[in-house]
């Protein structure tokens, strides 16, 4: 599977069937296809090793393609130098001059461009303003706080207007509340300047805040490219349902099949209907896994002769400030896990107590079985 245009605008970036290998044998990135509109916020996520890096280096210039092209705005730059690609970049590690000033870091882009002395105070001048540290621009990098510097670190690759700009785990070394603050940072500046931005990280809900479409790579394949909230809402797979947020798996086998709904036999012997994902289940008799996501599942039974039900026995429950996880098991043995709010309806079980867990039939999906 690749990753598809899901924009109606002229594509801007095209990855067009790229490969990658190391040793000439097994491949890093396999078919990549991707086209990117002016302006996305792309993100390419996945657990490490998956590739999205990989194609990140290729777009800089910093790795070869070993098959495929890359074009930029219809300019094919696959064995252009990465100085002529006119890329921005930051870096987890800010990558600033510690020996010049704020000023100094912002300047140094302009005058390998060549601009006047005149146009440099100018810009330097509106992208201190632009990031709220014009009283900074004399300090240097080692007087700043992390925030400050990845703001800096921000502008420098922003100041000489490139096509793109590229961030690599650019919020990585900075603590919970910091990273909050700099993913609306990043986003304030995109929405702003209407840069064309390609976003690599491994934090779920990194991406899902800060994307127009996410691309979640798996062993050199991209499995899906979607908005965050149809991979969240309408996972097309088992891997992006248990990638992207959290996801009970419940295991069973088709029964019958339409062109909406799928109903399951699961492993504990319970009947269930949900959702058929794109390009999911089939046929009857085939093997599914029936995902359901944490917050969907309820203690209630007031969802109708249409919800499904399960028997489940009380294991434990973790509070985690705004809601509660509540920790299950199946007939089976297999774990759910429900997430409730945090209020004063929230119930207490005892140790092995017998529960009805409860969600409509819309709320899940029948997705392929895991291979093996």
């Amino acid at each position: 599977m690749t990753a598809q245009d899901n924009n109606t605008n002229e594509a801007f970036l095209r990855f067009v069937q790229v490969k990658k290998t190391y040793d000439q044998q097994s491949l890093v990135v396999k078919d990549f296809n991707l086209d990117v509109a002016k302006g996305e916020f792309i993100t390419l996520l996945g657990p490490s090793g998956s590739g999205k890096t990989t194609c990140l280096m290729m777009l800089a210039g910093f790795e070869d393609v070993t098959s495929g092209k890359i074009l930029i705005n219809g300019r094919n730059v696959t064995d252009i130098a990465p100085y002529d690609r006119n890329i921005g970049m930051v870096f987890q590690q800010y990558a600033l001059f510690p020996h010049m000033t704020i000023r100094e870091n912002l300047a140094y882009p302009l005058k390998l461009r060549k601009q006047s002395s005149e146009q440099v105070q100018a810009k330097v001048d509106e992208y201190l303003k632009l990031i709220e540290l014009e009283s900074f621009g004399g300090r240097y990098p080692g007087q700043l706080s992390g925030g400050q510097r990845q703001r800096v670190a921000l502008a420098r690759a922003l100041i000489f207007e490139p096509d793109i700009v590229l961030m690599d785990e650019p919020l990585g070394a900075l603590d919970k509340k910091l990273r909050e603050q700099m993913q609306f940072e990043i986003k304030r500046l995109h929405e702003q300047l209407g840069f064309t931005v390609i976003y690599v990280t491994h934090d779920q809900t990194e991406a899902l805040t800060m994307s127009d479409r996410i691309a979640v790579f798996s062993r050199g394949v991209v499995q899906q490219c979607d908005a965050p909230h149809v991979l969240y809402e309408n996972p097309t797979n088992l891997f992006v349902a248990d990638f992207i947020g959290e996801s009970n798996k419940l295991d069973g086998v088709v029964e019958s099949i339409d062109e909406q709904q799928a109903k399951v036999r699961l492993t504990s012997g319970a009947t269930v209907s949900a959702r058929r994902a794109a390009g999911g289940v089939n046929q009857v008799g085939q093997k599914t896994t029936v995902s359901v996501r944490p917050e969907k599942l309820t203690f209630t039974d007031n969802l109708g002769e249409n919800g499904n039900r399960i028997p489940a026995r009380f294991v434990t429950r973790h509070y985690v400030g705004e809601y509660i996880r509540y920790h299950f098991a199946s007939s089976c043995g297999t774990e759910l896990v429900v997430k409730s709010l945090n209020d004063s309806a929230a119930p207490r079980f005892k140790s092995g107590q017998e529960v009805s867990l409860a969600w409509l039939p819309e709320f899940s999906q029948a997705l392929d079985h895991p291979a093996g």
